[in-house]
């Protein structure tokens, strides 16, 4: 049930249509998807999808869809698309992130902006993706894994250490932070429940901390996006406003265009100094979706120069562990990345992103090749979401094989004699031409490798 001291609330809100409001949050949510440009394209995601989907209207490649139960789809499982509200699509769009750029993403559970963060800067950009909560972290981490990232640090820290870290080294920071929900009410019961204007208050507060160590990421000329999911002015134009007070080195500029089609000018408070109707309002009763409020900044360029990157803090392997390194690669993958590196961390060898990572605090430095065991490197799922196409030895599956829900079961497949011409050993499971996981050529079959957490049941 949606609280009716938040509707009296809405009700003061200048500029709002608040009848239209109030009926749009009567009814029913709006499900939306993105397609994972880094493993495939609409063009063959859609026909593999049992529902319609239609083109939102303020970015490419995302759709609104009239289901959202996709867990045990194929295309799911590889990694094609994400489920997401279509306002929190918006957020990402608004900054438009460009290809090569270094982005950190200081709240990133459960993944959804990384996830369309770290897909539009592409292989030669740089992606640190950090959430404070453990638990929340594993979920993130397996979204960077399901959608194949391969330039993403994923981190657990406090934002003041990350702050402490890098210092101003990133062309944009996104700062989606925890808030009150404000605009989940009629998405998740418990949001309703949960809410009060004593935790608007507390989320406010705590918006600033994180606004204030966000702010000391962003290098001279950078931006820093500030968003959430609620409505308050609190949370919103009011952290706006002090934000420009104590960072006069930041304004605000325009969101992209069609983000600023979709969506109302901020509230600018009486009495304000600034003129905040630059920032933005996703309201359901204008645009299909739930709430979300966007604020984009420029960081000045006059400002003093940027630091050196810190000093990494993440150990290279030993010559004979890189060396093992080097001659599993040779044999899986027909060739390596650019601009990775071999890292070690806990029994684990990674591929990192050549970018500082802290010596602390660090759930995953990029994209797992395996765990060592015995003399050898048992290969991690990871390695084939992200590298697949890489892979020496690939078996490839249309949608309409059978063996592609055999796989999904955990199952071993037969292979013809054309899928084992490049004799035994790892190889990668395509799904309409995209990385599904993993598995070991033995002969004229194929061990499943696909982790046992990830199957389907049925």
């Amino acid at each position: 049930m949606i609280p009716q001291a938040f509707l009296d609330r809405m009700r003061s809100f200048p500029d709002l249509d608040f009848d239209a409001f109030a009926a749009a949050l009567e009814s029913p949510a709006v499900r939306a998807l993105r397609v994972n440009t880094v493993k495939t394209d609409a063009a063959t995601l859609l026909p593999l999808l049992p529902f319609a989907a239609r083109p939102l209207p303020f970015t490419e490649n995302a759709y609104y869809a009239t289901e959202d139960k996709v867990g045990a789809l194929p295309a799911h499982h590889a990694g094609l698309l994400y489920m997401q509200d279509p306002s929190a699509i918006s957020a990402v769009a608004a900054a438009e992130p460009q290809e090569g750029e270094r982005v950190l993403d200081l709240c990133a559970a459960p993944g959804g902006k990384s996830t369309q963060l770290g897909s539009a800067i592409g292989e030669t950009g740089v992606l640190v993706s950090n959430e404070y909560v453990p638990a929340r972290c594993r979920i993130l981490q397996g979204n960077v894994e399901r959608m194949g990232l391969c330039n993403t640090v994923v981190t657990n820290l406090d934002t003041a250490a990350l702050a402490d870290f890098y210092g101003p080294c990133f062309d944009l920071v996104v700062a989606d932070a925890p808030c009150s929900g404000e605009g989940m009410l009629r998405k998740y019961e418990v949001a309703g429940e949960e809410w009060s204007e004593e935790n608007v208050i507390a989320c406010a507060a705590r918006q600033r901390e994180i606004l204030s160590n966000a702010a000391r990421c962003v290098r001279p000329g950078g931006r820093l996006l500030y968003s959430t999911c609620t409505f308050s002015l609190e949370e919103n134009e009011h952290n706006v406003a002090w934000f420009l007070d104590t960072h006069p080195d930041f304004s605000l500029i325009p969101v992209a265009p069609a983000i600023a089609a979709v969506t109302a000018n901020g509230i600018t408070p009486e009495g304000c100094p600034h003129d905040l109707s630059l920032t933005r309002r996703f309201y359901p009763h204008l645009s299909p979706g739930e709430g979300q409020f966007l604020a984009l900044l420029r960081r000045d360029t006059d400002t003093a120069s940027s630091p050196a990157l810190p000093r990494d803090g993440l150990a290279s392997p030993d010559a004979k562990t890189a060396a093992l390194a080097t001659d599993f690669l040779a044999d899986v993958l027909i060739d390596v990345p650019r601009g990775l590196r071999l890292v070690l961390l806990r029994d684990a060898l990674w591929l990192a992103p050549d970018f500082p990572i802290p010596s602390k605090g660090v759930f995953a430095p990029g994209v797992c090749l395996g765990t060592l065991q015995k003399g050898r490197i048992e290969p991690h799922h990871q390695l084939a979401s992200a590298f697949g196409h890489r892979y020496r030895r690939r078996v490839e599956l249309s949608p309409d094989d059978a063996r592609v829900a055999a796989y999904l079961r955990g199952e071993e497949l037969s292979l013809s004699p054309a899928e084992t011409a490049d004799g035994n050993g790892y190889a990668a499971v395509l799904y309409a031409g995209a990385p599904l996981g993993g598995g070991k050529i033995v002969g004229d079959r194929l061990k499943n490798h696909y982790p046992k957490g990830l199957r389907n049941r049925s």
